[in-house]
């Protein structure tokens, strides 16, 4: 009866599966990723960085435009308070033509086109 059962496939791959495997020949405590894994760690840190920069300048520049914006519709306020204080026609046209460049450099800020003067900071 030992006899059948030793000549099983089953009963063979239990006693490979019941006898020590050798150790291995590395320390699993002293495995490293090496120059691979450091390459990808030290490119996702250096994109990281650069994204925060570029995302900074972005903000700084949306910031800048949304003062200037606030810095022409004051003079255009104070110009259109002018114009009706002094009544005078020549005084209307000066604030029509202000009106009309501000809202050109306002729709070439939303289409996202450079002005010919760069912000504070930035260069060209």
């Amino acid at each position: 009866m030992f006899a059948a059962l030793s000549a099983s496939p089953f009963v063979t791959a239990i006693v490979v599966a019941a006898t020590e495997t050798p150790a291995p020949e590395f320390d699993k405590d002293s495995v490293t990723p090496g120059a691979i894994g450091f390459a990808a760690t030290a490119f996702v840190a250096l994109m990281t960085v650069l994204l925060i920069l570029d995302m900074n300048r972005r903000v700084r520049r949306t910031r800048y435009r949304a003062e200037v914006d606030a810095q022409l519709d004051a003079e255009e306020a104070a110009a259109d308070g002018d114009a009706a204080a002094n009544g005078g026609a020549a005084a209307n046209g000066e604030a029509a033509d202000d009106t009309s460049a501000h809202n050109d450099s306002s729709a070439a800020a939303a289409n996202g086109s450079k002005s010919a003067t760069p912000p504070h900071g930035e260069s060209s």
